[in-house]
């Protein structure tokens, strides 16, 4: 998996990622993995701790063709978990680094930026993303402000289910290009 980090002025430079398997314990920092779980179990730790409570929630099916296994851009949700999983259990791959939102600027110092819903953060450095392999029948819930860059795959187009807010991507998001 390689990561570039470019910027206009500056040449771009690669990293290359190795996928580490999601998992409950790998991805705690991020998010959860959830699996498979008997029909009639009570609600628990293993399923996903979700918060919508900032808007509508939409739940969909989206269609992604050629997403390589390669990104430059990172994006993250401030104020809402998400869920992505892949229809059918095929492999799949996610680059993820720990939420970075501030109350203030000043409590960031000078790497702070204001995103245009209003909220502050710091982006995260190319060397502090991670990716992950997910495969089989679970998907990903995202904590609130988790960078992720995906879903990557190799296949020529794979179908995801999404769980976010209706507004999600029209609101309080940002790509940020790292470098």
């Amino acid at each position: 998996m390689e990561i570039s980090g470019k910027s206009k002025p500056q040449p771009v430079n690669m990293k290359v990622v190795k996928a580490i398997e999601a998992t409950p314990e790998s991805f705690k920092e991020y998010g959860q993995v959830v699996e498979a779980s008997p029909d009639g179990e009570e609600f628990g730790p293993k399923d996903a701790q979700l918060n919508l409570s900032q808007g509508i929630p939409r739940f969909y099916i989206m269609k992604l063709e050629k997403r390589s296994l390669k990104f430059s851009t990172i994006t993250h949700h401030a104020n809402v978990t998400q869920c992505l999983g892949s229809i059918g259990g095929g492999v799949w791959y996610l680059g993820v680094a720990k939420p970075s939102n501030v109350e203030t600027k000043e409590n960031a110092g000078s790497d702070a930026m204001q995103s245009k819903c209003g909220h502050f953060y710091v982006p995260p450095a190319v060397d502090k993303v991670q990716v992950f392999r997910i495969s089989g029948s679970k998907f990903i819930k995202l904590n609130f402000g988790t960078w992720h860059a995906g879903p990557l795959f190799k296949p020529e187009t794979m179908d995801f289910y999404n769980l976010e807010l209706s507004d999600t991507n029209g609101f309080c998001h940002y790509i940020y290009v790292l470098h």
